[in-house]
């Protein structure tokens, strides 16, 4: 604990307020001294205090009254309080309030020093937790949320709605499309920030061991519970409780689940003691729940109850716009991380980068980027810093892995509308430029234009 903290002495007995004063600048503290509530009001107007040691009874204002307006205007100062008049209403008011501690006259000194050592290393601690809640809250704030495609916005827009509700949230996508960083923005952006927000892989524990993370369980349940344990369910009491990967949950356990929804409401394994909940459930899946509806391994009531708000979170290969800004990011932050020198993608690089089909989305272009960085040097990111999997990546495997078991017909139709689109791009959107350019007529053009909705991408490059 820093020494160099702020006191504010306020006692009407002259000797006490030297006494303290010279006690606590010996012990390296900066201390002020007032004779009453006014006058200390006034410096606290003036001064930042850590702590006030307070005398209950002064004229003019007496302790508790100037207790009550600290709290009100300068709650940051932590306050002990002192008293010739020892009296349990007044200690016990006193604390309610949110006194450190009370303390009686005549007062060892001893135990002065000890309260205030004691309350400023609390204080610390306490401004710690706060500066750190406020740094997560910040880092996942959704303005910090990389990505500027039409997709990512209406996620963004999503998530701004819901935060503010208690509502059940069901996210999908395919692995390392953000899933988790989306249910984070959605916590630290809720009221519920002050509370713990918990996450569960369904999939990582069998179904017995998964019960008991989730729910508890009693000492004896069963073999090898040898003390009583919280689930995370307690632990995440109102917070958020992210459950991922949800289409791997039992289903036995389903029905569990589903009480809890609807009931806010659990048992612990092998108990008999009904705890209730106050949590938010946000659930992640990459895989098509509907579909494990239908062959009978996932409940269609749970989901129901799991996709009150869904959130679907596209992969990277169909916002490939979001590609250079997610690049830029990682390469700044790896760039310090590994303390090399990286400013620049080259053109080269980039459109290797924008042409790869990503099948590990987000997370794979991370891990990438974090490679390249630590593995190359210079200002500048070459091709030849990139994995030799992507410098090598040819358009036609990337039609393979992007259009699957589709038809021929879905997959020419999409190959055209990119082709019309880049086409528009390249010509700035003018429309006869590019009718030229793909020798067809212009009449043709503003027909495909329309056919493949590609009205709105002309607008929001007109916008920009």
């Amino acid at each position: 604990m820093r020494k160099d903290k702020r006191i504010l002495v306020v006692d009407d007995e002259e000797s006490v307020r030297k006494l303290l004063q010279a006690v606590l600048k010996k012990e390296g503290y900066k201390a002020d001294m007032a004779e009453n509530g006014e006058a200390a009001l006034k410096l606290a107007g003036i001064n930042h205090y850590d702590l006030a040691v307070v005398d209950i009874r002064m004229p003019l204002m007496d302790g508790m009254e100037l207790f009550h307006v600290l709290r009100e205007k300068h709650p940051e100062i932590t306050v002990i309080v002192i008293t010739a008049f020892a009296g349990v209403d007044t200690a016990v008011e006193a604390m309610k309030l949110g006194a450190y501690n009370y303390i009686s006259k005549p007062f060892n000194l001893s135990e002065i020093k000890l309260n205030v050592k004691r309350a400023l290393e609390i204080k610390d601690l306490a401004d710690e937790v706060k500066l750190l809640r406020q740094e997560i809250k910040d880092k996942f704030a959704i303005n910090n949320m990389v990505g500027n495609s039409g997709k990512m916005q209406e996620v963004y827009k999503i998530i701004g709605r819901v935060a503010e509700s208690s509502a059940t949230v069901l996210i999908m996508g395919e692995s390392g499309t953000g899933k988790e960083l989306v249910a984070k923005a959605i916590h630290y952006n809720s009221p519920r920030r002050g509370a713990p927000m918990v996450k569960v892989n369904c999939a990582a524990l069998p179904e017995g061991l998964l019960e008991s993370e989730l729910f508890g369980h009693e000492k004896g349940a069963f073999t090898g519970a040898i003390d009583r344990k919280k689930g995370r369910f307690e632990y995440a009491d109102g917070g958020t409780i992210m459950l991922d990967e949800i289409s791997e949950m039992s289903p036995s356990l389903q029905v569990k689940l589903l009480r809890v929804l609807q009931e806010k409401e659990f048992e612990r394994v092998g108990g008999l003691d009904t705890i209730k909940t106050d949590v938010r459930i946000i659930a992640a899946t990459n895989r098509n729940l509907e579909d494990m509806i239908r062959v009978g391994t996932f409940r269609e009531d749970l989901y129901y109850r799991l996709n009150v708000v869904p959130i679907h979170i596209a992969p990277l290969r169909e916002r490939r716009e979001d590609i250079p800004l997610l690049v830029e990011s990682f390469l700044n932050k790896y760039s310090q991380v590994a303390g090399k020198g990286f400013k620049y993608v080259s053109v080269e690089a980039m459109r290797l980068l924008t042409s790869y089909n990503w099948p590990g989305n987000v997370r794979e272009l991370e891990n990438v980027i974090e490679r390249s960085v630590v593995m190359g040097s210079g200002e500048v990111l070459l091709p030849d810093h990139l994995p030799f999997g992507i410098q090598s990546f040819s358009p036609t495997e990337e039609l393979i892995l992007d259009f699957g078991d589709k038809p021929l017909k879905e997959i020419l139709h999409e190959v055209e509308k990119r082709v019309i689109k880049k086409a528009l791009q390249h010509n700035r959107w003018n429309r006869a430029q590019t009718a030229a350019k793909l020798q067809i007529s212009r009449s043709a053009l503003l027909y495909k234009i329309e056919e493949y909705g590609l009205e709105q991408d002309l607008d929001q490059s007109l916008k920009q």
